[in-house]
């Protein structure tokens, strides 16, 4: 047990069990009878238990503590735990929790907060207020802090500049190894972390790198330029972040230089940042796929949260709108034949779902750049094929499911007849499916947009038209 966690166990001696097992349920998340402990000792004004609880975890257990408590519970949460809310634990924190939470902060603490942060942890505090309370809290920072950060707010946002850690570790090629190592142990502004340094001309133009296990195995009399490896990845400041992910995964890169247009070294990104945007940008597909807006979260304001789904919703309404006017011109037939209305919603709602199985691979294969140009129509056969393949399949098991419930269950004449017409459709729409759900996002790329903003809208509007169009059109023209 560390020095911390004794000190919270000799000023609460019931920490120590605890401790043990009931912080953290197997899954690594707080238990819920741990949060309540706390909550009931902070609602009993016995701030000692509560940070005495506390100060052992993590800091981003304390901040998913913080998150897990009621809106009007975490500004005395936060108060009990004066001293453990650290920047660090902020960094770790949702965005919309830490919003509420510097509202209630002086600009001053903010600012105090920030200049301990690393540059781009300070930058992802500080971006999210409103411009006037930038400007507040910037005006508070030290001069060399709050230079970095507004050199960062000027890059447009989701991109390298806003990401990059300003503090670096570059030497001169013409350095030896010997006055590398000199350097790395007795300079104080160096990175927090690093693996690897970063080797410049005289112009600061990155032209190679030596990881650190290189250095460290070489003789101090080694030039640098003799062992650094030429080869390396920049990443242009102005590039967006989802850019960046992809090459630190198709690159495997630890860390990558950040160069200004100048080609000059102005930065590094490390891989714990790419982590953060790898899953940022797999939950903003999701959203996005899903409806809800691109920062769909439950700790969301109810009126945000109303506004980025409304018009989704909206946008439903009228793609339903157009399956109904397909259905409007079938009324007389429908009347005829009301069984016909029991079965259309089946085959909408399948095809609906097999565009959105197509949709989803096609929008993951465009963020992950495996869908270019040079294969785009290979995946429309492939989707294509698939979605023979799968209609054939679904056909063939709705057709005799039809036929065995309307023929000998209802005694249905015409039995038979339906379950071909039913059959019939649900290949055609699931065929359709697989084309609208490969050639819609595909066409939204090709015209600047986001493929998983609108592409669920479209490919519903088209499976369920397509579904009743086919299912009143063939009955109609096989039965009527």
């Amino acid at each position: 047990m560390s020095e911390s966690e004794n000190i919270a166990t000799a000023a609460v001696p019931e920490v120590a069990d605890v401790l043990d097992d009931t912080i953290l349920d197997e899954e690594d998340r707080l238990r819920p009878e741990f949060v309540e402990r706390v909550l009931d000792a902070v609602d009993d004004g016995d701030d000692e238990t509560a940070r005495g609880l506390v100060a052992p975890l993590h800091p981003a257990d304390v901040a998913d503590l913080i998150e897990l408590a009621a809106r009007d519970e975490r500004e005395g949460l936060v108060k009990a735990l004066a001293g453990i809310v650290s920047p660090d634990v902020l960094a770790e924190m949702n965005e919309h929790v830490r919003e509420a939470l510097l509202d209630e902060l002086e600009p001053q603490q903010v600012a105090d907060i920030a200049g301990q942060m690393e540059t781009d942890d300070a930058v992802a505090l500080i971006e999210d207020l409103d411009e006037d309370e930038q400007q507040a809290v910037l005006e508070k920072m030290e001069p060399e802090d709050r230079a970095a950060v507004e050199d960062a707010l000027s890059y447009p946002e989701e991109t390298a500049g806003r990401l990059m850690q300003r503090d670096v570790c570059a030497v001169p090629e013409h350095w030896k190894i010997g006055q590398v190592i000199d350097y790395l142990r007795s300079t104080d502004e160096l990175p927090t972390d690093f693996w690897e340094v970063f080797v410049v001309n005289a112009a600061h133009h990155p032209v190679g790198t030596c990881k650190l296990s290189t250095i460290l195995r070489t003789p101090r009399t080694k030039p640098v330029r003799e062992i650094m490896i030429e080869d390396q990845t920049l990443i242009p400041v102005d590039m967006d972040q989802e850019d960046v992910a992809l090459r630190f995964q198709k690159y495997g890169l630890v860390s990558a230089a950040v160069v200004d247009e100048e080609d000059r070294l102005v930065g590094m990104i490390t891989v714990d940042d790419i982590v953060h945007i790898i899953q940022e940008e797999a939950e903003e597909d999701v959203l996005l796929l899903s409806g809800v807006g691109d920062e769909g979260d439950i700790n969301e304001p109810v009126a945000e949260s109303y506004k980025s789904r409304v018009r989704w919703l909206i946008a439903n309404l009228l793609t339903a709108l157009v399956a109904a006017f397909v259905i409007s011109h079938f009324e007389g037939f429908i009347e005829k034949f009301a069984i016909i209305a029991a079965l259309g919603p089946i085959v909408a709602g399948v095809g609906g779902n097999a565009g959105t199985q197509t949709l989803a691979v096609t929008v993951r294969a465009i963020a992950t750049n495996q869908l270019t140009g040079s294969n785009r129509w290979r995946a429309v056969v492939r989707e294509v094929r698939v979605a023979i393949l799968n209609g054939a399949t679904i056909a063939l098991v709705i057709g005799c499911g039809v036929v065995l419930v309307f023929g000998f269950l209802l005694q249905e004449p015409q039995a038979l007849l339906l379950g071909g017409v039913i059959a019939l459709a649900m290949l055609t729409n699931i065929i359709v499916a697989g084309l609208a759900g490969v050639m819609v996002p595909i066409a939204l790329e090709r015209a600047g947009a986001d493929p998983a903003v609108a592409s669920s809208v479209f490919v519903t509007m088209v499976t369920d038209s397509m579904g009743y169009f086919a299912v009143l059109g063939l009955a109609a023209t096989l039965m009527g």
